[in-house]
């Protein structure tokens, strides 16, 4: 269908359909002024001299796009209309590019034919384009400077490496700006309507006087309706006196300066102090929350065989308490799925007493269930009301709640007396029950938790790696962390996501290796996608630094996510551009009997427009993506890690080139 993924993916590739027509027009032109052919053979010389590395550009841009299409799970939609229209868009603008867009240029370009002639060793390269890449280069022309070059910029990006993997908060997906909240409380097992009321009330008090608030609905003792959260997260299910439910509709995103992520971490510690004193558990969530998880954190607790399930029990509030030392502030909602069911209190009947009353079963369960749950006696219609009025019997809030005035029921027996409940049997207690929760056929305890502030995977990995070795759980107790929660699906996305850029990483590698029959000149023009790495790592850091905010206590930083990688994997097959044709106009140059330090000043200054030229139609087709909250990730990572790698490719790639060739072709430099 045409939706939003579509529509990015035919956004982004809007700054990547004019690279080839932008490599093929500047060709041509430069040849056209030259003046060293006709126009119309300059401009059959032109497109022949640079289809190449067109052509193999669009084929790597290709090969770097179509392993998306066949990731599988949650990020498959996400992936699929970018798999299908980047290579789609690229290969027509390649046809293009190959065909009437020369003739477009001929047509308008050849009045300017010899414009250049005569002028010494311009080879169409503005003056000051030769001045500004002729100063940036003949440094690093010496071998010993080349070999300084290439040592910092390994060392920038093993730090970027490290500055990702340490210090850029991880996501599955960024949070979304909705116009709505959800609040979930839980009060301790045993409390009533009433006291759940109570704390209701106190919540939406402090509700009522925030701004951004539009309105609230809250459901006591019951699920609201049904939604994301109700199907994945099994809120429907949540219909305990003890529990409550309120749904918070915010003023529209174009109306408050927060989004609904930052509000949800200003409200979180002022509602908290509301229910600290009626020991409830409070949860803020967003809709949707995420990916579809049980908790944003779920850890899975198993036993030895052989162990009871109060012993899995015990192990998991074990648990519970090294993730409360392990953060106490930022792990929200520490709770386990298994409750115990509330107290009841079961009537014994003595059946010789009850047959000599001649009292059945069912009198006496009618009898209670009148008591406790109500009997509708009827309808009352009044005049000038449209709804009747309905007429139930049952006892006083008090009364039903008093054993006493329970067993004072009496109930007429077939023989016509009425009998007292007191002397058919007693009420004895019934013990609390707790469902036994079953995984792959193995007994578990889910604990669930909220990560608030934090990135998931960091407060995990303390909680595994720092306060488990510390304060080890019980023997006989193991704990599985990428099960049910939002751990194990970043994992597995970005496991796909990296085997996807593998797989494009070899795709393009091969196919180097095809158009210039060697390893070594194929690793070289490789070298400008791990570049890509200097400008993605460190600006996510500055942009923790310098955009992200602290609200209401609580850090909001700024993920590095999935779509984020997306970036990541399609920068592979754009900056490989700028390597190939930079490769081979250094190779012509030198072909043609050029020094090779020449040769590659030249060829980088020819090359310097077009180079530019396709970098900024691709970060100007990424910006509008910057202000969606979902795929921000993918246009940050294509614009900072294009630049990082346009700027050291024109610097890194005829360096290591340099290093490499021959003795006899640097020779002729002497």
């Amino acid at each position: 269908t045409l939706n939003r993924v579509t529509l990015f993916a035919l956004i982004l590739s809007l700054g990547l359909v004019v690279d080839d027509p932008i490599t093929n027009v500047d060709n041509v032109q430069r040849h056209i002024r030259l003046g060293r052919l006709s126009p119309r053979d300059a401009t059959l010389y032109a497109v022949k001299e640079v289809l190449p590395p067109v052509i193999m550009s669009t084929v790597a841009i290709i090969v770097s796009f179509t392993p998306m299409f066949f990731i599988s799970g949650m990020m498959g939609p996400y992936m699929g209309p970018m798999a299908i229209n980047v290579p789609l868009t690229v290969s027509f603008s390649t046809v293009c590019a190959l065909t009437f867009v020369p003739f477009l240029a001929l047509k308008l370009l050849q009045k300017r034919a010899g414009e250049l002639k005569g002028v010494e060793e311009s080879e169409g390269a503005p003056l000051w384009v030769r001045r500004l890449y002729g100063g940036m280069i003949r440094p690093f022309l010496r071998r010993s400077n080349a070999w300084l070059l290439i040592v910092v910029v390994l060392l920038l990006t093993c730090a970027s490496a490290l500055l990702m993997f340490f210090k850029v908060p991880l996501k599955m997906l960024p949070f979304d700006s909705r116009d709505e909240l959800q609040v979930l409380l839980k009060l301790p097992p045993g409390a009533t309507d009433e006291d759940t009321q109570r704390l209701v009330f106190e919540v939406e008090g402090f509700l009522a006087r925030q701004n951004e608030v539009l309105n609230y609905q809250s459901y006591v003792g019951l699920a609201s309706p049904i939604d994301f959260n109700g199907l994945v997260r099994h809120y429907r299910m949540r219909n305990g006196s003890n529990q409550a439910d309120i749904r918070i509709n915010l003023l529209p995103k174009a109306e408050r300066r927060m989004s609904s992520h930052d509000l949800a971490l200003r409200f979180r510690d002022p509602l908290n102090e509301l229910a600290e004193p009626y020991g409830a558990l409070l949860n803020i969530v967003e809709v949707p929350p995420g990916p579809p998880v049980l908790a944003t954190m779920t850890a899975e607790v198993y036993g030895e065989p052989g162990m009871s399930y109060e012993e899995l029990q015990a192990g998991a509030r074990e648990l519970q308490k090294r993730l409360h030392s392990s953060d106490a502030r930022h792990f929200a909602e520490i709770d386990t799925m298994n409750d115990y069911s509330p107290q009841r209190l079961i009537f014994q009947l003595d059946a010789d007493k009850a047959a000599l009353n001649g009292v059945a079963l069912g009198d006496i369960t009618q009898c209670l269930g009148a008591a406790l749950s109500g009997a509708h006696l009827g309808d009352l219609r009044l005049e000038g009301e449209r709804q009747p009025l309905n007429l139930v019997l049952r006892l006083s809030y008090e009364d039903r709640h008093s054993l006493e005035k329970l067993s004072e029921l009496t109930i007429k027996g077939r023989n016509g007396s009425a009998v007292p409940l007191a002397e058919l049997g007693r009420f004895v207690p019934a013990s609390a029950e707790l469902p036994i929760m079953h995984k792959n056929l193995e007994r578990v305890v889910f604990v669930t938790a909220e990560c608030v502030g934090r990135a998931p995977g960091e407060m995990i990995l303390q909680t595994q790696f720092q306060t488990l070795k510390k304060e080890p759980l019980p023997e006989g107790i193991s704990v599985k962390w990428a099960g049910e929660g939002e751990w194990e699906i970043t994992l597995r996305v970005f496991r796909d996501l990296g085997l996807a850029f593998a797989v494009a990483l070899a795709g393009i590698f091969l196919l180097l290796i095809v158009q210039t029959s060697s390893i070594s000149l194929s690793l070289v023009m490789m070298c400008a996608i791990p570049l890509t790495i200097i400008g993605i790592a460190p600006v996510f850091w500055l942009l923790n630094l310098l955009a992200g905010s602290e609200v209401g206590g609580y850090s909001s930083p700024i993920f590095f996510t999935a779509t984020g990688m997306i970036g990541m994997i399609a920068l592979g097959g754009i900056v490989i551009r700028n390597a190939i044709v930079l490769i081979e106009f250094i190779e012509e140059n030198v072909a043609r009997g050029e020094p090779l330090r020449k040769a590659i000043s030249e060829a980088g200054a020819v090359r310097f427009r077009p180079i530019m030229l396709t970098a900024i139609t691709t970060l100007m087709g990424a910006w509008p993506i910057t202000l969606d909250p979902i795929f921000s990730g993918l246009a940050w990572a294509l614009i900072f890690g294009l630049l990082a790698s346009t700027f050291f490719t024109m610097l890194v790639i005829p360096s290591i080139y340099l290093l490499l060739a021959k003795e006899n072709v640097d020779s002729k430099a002497g």
